[in-house]
């Protein structure tokens, strides 16, 4: 059963958009909710222009988060896909990152220690990798993540994280996904970096390699947590990534 979740916190007070809400749509799982996925969406640098449905990033998701359902729901997978307040990063704010945390900490109330995962891609990327550090969160797909020299490493300790960057990026940089993935090798419990040729930052190109990579690896974590059978979409993962640890980058 679908259902939506209005923000519940005060109106921020910076910006032109201090009326916006988030909202969180959650497919729910079959029967018990054995663990969570939480899908953010990307953005722009600076903007506090309200998200609306209508809009690219928020949309370009929800093919994984219909697939991880499809995936994962009848064997007790929820899925949560969030929509930001404001469409912009917005500097020291870090807006999404604070709608993040707001959407992790309702995750919390209702299914307290059960796995979660994070997809998130461009600006939800980066979003997912600072917000990694919440105890519940075991794993972490980033597609063509926002990163530099300073994104912290520290947050996805223990953690199991994949990042997938097309090497035709031009939004945002693949050498600055990849050097990050080497600073968080041997932080993270294990980090996968792999670079699809021909790929640009939209994942218009390849885009059943990036479904099959982004649900794949989140089905994969969610068979080891839950013990339930793999399906094809874990399978299907494993063949395109079979060794573990495999050397940063695997190019595909």
């Amino acid at each position: 059963m679908a259902r939506r979740k209005m923000d519940d916190r005060e109106p921020a007070a910076a910006g032109a958009g201090t009326a916006a809400r988030a909202v969180l749509n959650i497919a729910a799982a079959t029967g018990e909710t054995r663990a969570v996925a939480l899908v953010l969406h990307g953005g722009r640098s600076e903007s506090y222009e309200s998200v609306r449905g209508r809009h690219l990033s928020p949309a370009r998701m929800l093919p994984f988060a219909r697939a991880l359902q499809r995936g994962g729901g009848s064997d007790g997978l929820a899925v949560w896909t969030l929509r930001n307040r404001y469409r912009g990063w917005n500097g020291a704010e870090m807006s999404p990152v604070q709608d993040a945390r707001w959407a992790l900490s309702h995750i919390s109330r209702e299914h307290p220690g059960v796995p979660v995962y994070l997809l998130g891609h461009s600006m939800g990327g980066l979003t997912a990798l600072c917000v990694a550090d919440h105890p519940q969160v075991e794993a972490v797909v980033a597609l063509a993540p926002w990163l530099n020299g300073e994104t912290p490493v520290d947050r996805v300790a223990g953690r199991r994280i994949l990042i997938v960057h097309g090497t035709d990026d031009r939004w945002t940089s693949p050498a600055k996904s990849l050097a990050y993935a080497r600073r968080a090798d041997g932080v993270a419990e294990s980090v996968d970096y792999v670079a699809l040729k021909g790929a640009g930052h939209f994942m218009f190109r390849r885009v059943g390699l990036w479904n099959s990579l982004a649900n794949g690896f989140i089905l994969d974590a969610f068979t080891g947590s839950s013990g339930r059978s793999a399906d094809d979409g874990a399978g299907a993962f494993r063949s395109l990534l079979p060794a573990a640890g495999a050397s940063l980058p695997v190019v595909l």
